[in-house]
């Protein structure tokens, strides 16, 4: 085991987060197979707002979409998931060529790919597996032809100020001049709000954060006892941001693979930010990153936002 994990990125980042003074891991992790599904879980959740909410948006944009779009040959998804928002987008642009859904959990991709494949015969689904926090080589089949990126569901706020910004900038090198990108962001609203759609009642989302110690242990030789830990997320108002925690019960120690981690009861690892913007904020960064906002729409009731952003 341990000669297989001593070069893997997922061992090298788990050990150098857990011995950080405040524990984090990346939150990339969570997408496993059996967390892809859990997301998907969140995302049909009742306190869970953001997927039904760009979804209707989208759905009263995509008129707005067809006519800005039209000229368009190649649709690029940066951590694609389900596609199922994404649809609304393929039936609103029909003279898109291809599309290219990335994710980092390939089964899932892969089976997600294979249904699109087969109620969409015209366009040319080329499934990219991969992760979209590093530098992306796009298949060949894109690399002529005016591309748009598409990123909802907000991701762009669990990568934090300069995460965003310096994804945006490789997204801005790798669709080129002509460029346009779709943006989906969750705009501030009330604190009940937020934590109730982190903490749902269900407890789907503590599934969801749980299963990345059970993943740890599956893949890298740990001995995480799940049942030792608790979900928790807050709102950080001075970041504006929800943080998600993984809490030990008690006070502890955990091996990963030949390294060893205390932890006192009450210490948590931190597992993700949901960063919520305002418009001017989320105009600010696309500029900062290479874009320029051509137009921005917003949900009222539930604020978020999409922003279509063109290179400059």
């Amino acid at each position: 085991m341990l000669d297989k994990t001593q070069g893997n990125s997922f061992y090298r980042d788990v050990v150098a987060g857990l011995s950080m003074s405040q524990k984090a891991l990346p939150p990339k992790y969570f997408y496993d197979e059996r967390g892809s599904q859990l997301f998907e879980a969140i995302c049909e959740l009742p306190e869970y707002y953001p997927t039904r909410t760009e979804a209707a948006l989208l759905s009263r944009i995509a008129p707005d979409l067809a006519k800005a779009l039209s000229g368009y040959d190649h649709l690029i998804e940066y951590g694609s998931g389900a596609s199922k928002k994404t649809r609304i987008v393929l039936d609103a642009l029909t003279s898109l060529k291809t599309y290219v859904p990335m994710d980092i959990s390939e089964e899932f991709l892969l089976g997600v790919a294979e249904v699109l494949n087969a109620d969409y015969p015209s366009l040319d689904v080329v499934p990219l597996v991969g992760d979209f926090t590093g530098d992306v080589v796009l298949p060949r089949e894109v690399r002529r032809g005016r591309k748009i990126g598409f990123f909802p569901g907000s991701t762009i706020g669990n990568l934090g100020p300069e995460g965003g910004r310096d994804f945006l900038r490789r997204a801005r090198r790798t669709l080129g001049e002509n460029a346009a990108f779709l943006l989906g962001a969750d705009l501030v609203k009330d604190e009940a709000v937020l934590r109730a759609a982190y903490n749902d009642r269900a407890g789907v989302t503590a599934d969801f954060n749980l299963n990345l110690l059970s993943r740890i242990n599956r893949e890298l030789g740990a001995d995480f006892d799940p049942c030792a830990f608790h979900h928790n997320a807050i709102w950080n108002p001075a970041e504006s941001r929800i943080e998600m925690h993984l809490v030990s019960d008690k006070a502890q120690r955990i091996s990963v693979n030949g390294h060893s981690f205390r932890f006192r009861k009450g210490e948590t690892i931190h597992t993700e930010n949901s960063y919520k913007f305002t418009p001017d904020r989320l105009k600010e960064l696309a500029e900062d990153a290479g874009w320029s906002v051509r137009q921005l729409w917003a949900d009222e009731a539930f604020p978020f936002a999409v922003a279509l952003l063109d290179a400059r």
